[in-house]
């Protein structure tokens, strides 16, 4: 498709899109237990505006899936080392369900000892961090999140491909702004190169370089060659530092062996690293819950740099978004909705439904 039949938007009910990815999951072997985790943190990150980790995810997974490289219903199993560490054997399941199972036993810990770290090994792509930051914002703690990914950026100095796009997260409650931090430790994120591709738009010349080492708008070239770190040096050292906690802690792949989730030949072996930590270890909840309000009125009433009408508090205007698509719908783009068609119709569940 091109011109307006590509770049035009199709809206989806987020209620639309949770039941189309449970339907779809479903008639591919996964549990409903399962497809109903996975369908939650799709239609989490398309409502965040995170499009690049939504429900457009869908065909990949599955690709992954029919070669047999990503089971769907492996249950990941739980080992306790101490008393507030453990680890998750991911089994190859799908990513959200074991980091799922790891933030909820890091939060059990830390109700009870105020803190809890958990490794996850053999695990797979876990789609957007923020959800699982939620995940411990919904039990009233803060959290650190860390996964490692496919190599997507040259280390600092270096001109292939070594680290992931790894994301780094963390979150603190607050009365009433909530802290989400969740970004990546390159110029943008990777999938918003697929997410140009799928959409045959071009992207900025500061995002990648081409196979041959040029900076380039076009995507294709872009994913042929390397995704650029933030801030030269300290986004390599932050990539390094996602896969020391994620990969070399865990057990899992780490330097470069991480597999692509696109790429459906063998197992992601991806790793991540979870803290879940109570906040009021050191003073009240309703007094950290107050200093953390105070907080957020100084960020966003300080005063404004020429040209700025707004500041916003880390994860604000994802929240708004999501008030917004609530309220009218997930936009996607026809290309987008007939892949997730075509996989609807390969297991005979009903289409996705478009407004």
């Amino acid at each position: 498709m091109a011109g307006s039949e590509t770049t035009s938007k199709l809206l989806v009910s987020a209620q639309d899109a949770n039941d189309y990815v449970k339907a779809v999951l479903q008639a591919n072997g996964v549990s409903e237990q399962d497809a109903t985790t996975v369908a939650h943190c799709l239609v989490a990150a398309d409502l965040r505006g995170i499009d690049t980790h939504g429900v457009n995810r869908i065909p990949s997974y599955l690709a992954r899936v029919r070669q047999g490289v990503l089971d769907p219903t492996a249950q990941p199993t739980i080992t306790e080392k101490t008393p507030v560490v453990a680890q998750v054997d991911g089994k190859n399941a799908f990513g959200f369900v074991a980091a799922r199972l790891g933030m909820e036993k890091a939060i059990d810990m830390a109700q009870i000892y105020g803190i809890g770290m958990v490794s996850v090994k053999h695990s797979n792509h876990f789609g957007m961090s923020a959800w699982l930051v939620q995940q411990a914002l919904d039990a009233g703690m803060m959290s650190l999140v860390f996964t490692n990914s496919s190599p997507a950026l040259p280390v600092w100095g270096g001109k292939e491909k070594l680290m992931g796009v790894s994301p780094i997260a963390c979150g603190a409650p607050g009365s009433e702004h909530d802290f989400i931090l969740d970004m990546a430790p390159s110029v943008a994120a990777r999938g918003k190169i697929y997410k140009a591709k799928r959409r045959g738009e071009k992207i900025p010349v500061d995002w990648a370089l081409d196979k041959d080492g040029n900076r380039t708008d076009d995507p294709s070239a872009a994913l042929e060659g390397v995704m650029l770190p933030m801030g030269g040096p300290k986004g390599s050292a932050l990539s390094i530092m996602m896969d020391v906690f994620s990969g070399v802690l865990s057990g899992s792949a780490f330097a470069g062996h991480v597999t692509n989730p696109y790429d459906p030949s063998k197992p992601a072996d991806v790793g991540h690293f979870l803290i879940a930590l109570k906040p009021d270890l050191f003073l009240s909840s309703d007094e950290f819950k107050q200093r953390m309000e105070y907080l957020y009125n100084r960020v966003v009433n300080c005063e404004k740099m020429a040209g700025v009408d707004k500041i916003y508090f880390p994860g604000e205007i994802e929240q708004l978004t999501e008030a917004e698509r609530r309220e009218s719908g997930i936009p996607y783009v026809a290309a987008e909705i007939e892949a997730l068609n075509a996989e609807a119709r390969r297991v005979g569940v009903s289409e996705i439904v478009v407004s």
